[in-house]
């Protein structure tokens, strides 16, 4: 059993009726989780996009208010499909065992954490798509590239629902997870070039900045909302692939180890 753990993903076709069964279970509740998904990033954009960025002019030629939007919707997709894979995941795998009683199916565990990534990645799509109509809307960007940013966003939310498992598979309950927001994901949001540019950080802090996914999420995002084409996007797509691999592989192995120890 200690080698199964650490066996390569075994995923079959298997996986997709857990996506439609977390689906149909989320449209009861579709427009309040996309509302409550989108309030920070929304209010965020609101009073510091027109309230700070009023005093701040403008950041790498751009008004403030623009530079935080293109910015924030990336926060956005981190955070809707974070939610999703640590809250609502573990209320499943946990709180409902519904994971439990999924695997009495021919439907293995490894098909289980697969169907939960995905899910959480696709779901972060409703939240970036709402935030985009509100970026079209109040005029801040209508640029057609948007549309080219939404297939990102979604290896984006593949990326965080794929950490975020991580943290679901060692956590004993919902606690266990302020520990992630607290000290991980608030310190990466304002380093990764979110609020203001890398560059005005100190050299050793910059380099730290570099290697964090959120950082390669707003590279490979921003120039698309502004209405640009990403000028390095090999380099931001790698440490994203590299952060969804890993991440999934590393949540993999723990949640086989929660499940079969």
């Amino acid at each position: 059993m200690l080698i199964s753990f650490y066996a390569a993903p075994r995923i079959t076709p298997r996986f997709y009726p857990v996506v439609l069964r977390n689906l149909l279970v989320w449209r009861k509740l579709a427009v309040p989780s996309v509302v409550g998904n989108i309030a920070e990033p929304l209010i965020t954009l609101v009073a510091f996009g027109y309230g700070l960025g009023s005093m701040i002019g403008r950041i790498d030629g751009l008004p403030y208010v623009t530079y935080l939007a293109s910015g924030s919707i990336a926060v956005s997709g981190t955070l809707a499909a974070t939610f999703e894979a640590l809250y609502s995941a573990f209320s499943r795998m946990q709180v409902q065992k519904t994971w439990e009683s999924i695997m009495n199916a021919p439907i293995a565990l490894d098909d289980i954490v697969f169907a939960e990534m995905l899910w959480a990645a696709f779901k972060s799509l409703f939240s970036v798509a709402a935030i985009m109509v509100v970026i079209y809307v109040l005029n801040i960007s209508r640029a057609p590239t948007m549309l080219l940013a939404l297939p990102l966003l979604g290896v984006v939310g593949v990326t965080f629902a794929s950490i975020a498992l991580v943290f679901n598979a060692l956590a004993k309950g919902y606690d266990f997870f302020t520990y992630y927001f607290t000290l991980v994901l608030t310190p990466m949001t304002f380093l990764s070039g979110v609020y203001f540019p890398i560059a005005q950080m100190p050299d050793w802090l910059q380099a730290v900045a570099q290697v964090l996914p959120l950082t390669a999420a707003v590279e490979i995002v921003r120039p698309l909302i502004i209405g640009e084409w990403p000028a390095h996007w090999l380099r931001p797509l790698a440490v994203l692939a590299a952060y969804a691999f890993g991440g999934y592989y590393l949540a993999l192995v723990l949640t086989r180890r929660r499940f079969f120890k």
